[in-house]
């Protein structure tokens, strides 16, 4: 499947939304109003992959001081900092009908060449335990049960290491 990624904009959103509410819980499903402060805030880092011009699948996140992800990180969003260390992935989702191909593997694979680009330290991402071989598998280490409480589960903090580590 020929795959051609960029950056999301506004005219994507309904698209996204779409994928977004298949692929999560309504409870972890962001808000319309939340994903398009996402497209506005973190236009380097939220990528969309696309097959012609239907979208496949996106991944999202901000650039953040804290190597893990916190709640609050759902709720609102702020222009990425040139500075901070981290980028925390708040969605990856991919559409129903063209999942098992690959498509998370290669966005993920995307993220990690704009982490490294940007001179990001690492990726951090919370995932349902269901999915940390998914995430291993692409090369996350799995720190252990998350303080987070996004919708009422249980996650899990997973960390890909994508540049040197800074020196304090």
């Amino acid at each position: 499947m020929k795959l051609h990624f960029s950056t999301a904009s506004l005219t994507d959103l309904d698209a996204i939304m779409r994928i977004e509410r298949a692929g999560f819980t309504p409870q972890e499903a962001a808000s319309r109003s939340s994903m398009a402060a996402r497209i506005i805030h973190y236009p380097d880092t939220f990528i969309v992959a696309r097959t012609g011009q239907t979208i496949a699948g996106y991944i999202v996140g901000p650039a953040t001081s804290q190597s893990t992800i916190t709640d609050d990180l759902f709720v609102s969003s702020q222009p990425n900092s040139a500075a901070a260390p981290y980028i925390a992935i708040l969605s990856l989702a991919v559409a129903p009908d063209l999942q098992h191909h690959g498509i998370g593997r290669q966005l993920l694979a995307k993220m990690t060449d704009v982490a490294r680009k940007q001179k990001r330290i690492a990726i951090t991402l919370t995932c349902l335990q269901r999915l940390i071989p998914f995430y291993e598998h692409a090369g996350f280490h799995n720190d252990g049960q998350a303080a987070s409480t996004h919708a009422g589960e249980v996650w899990f903090n997973m960390t890909k290491t994508v540049g040197p580590m800074s020196e304090s």
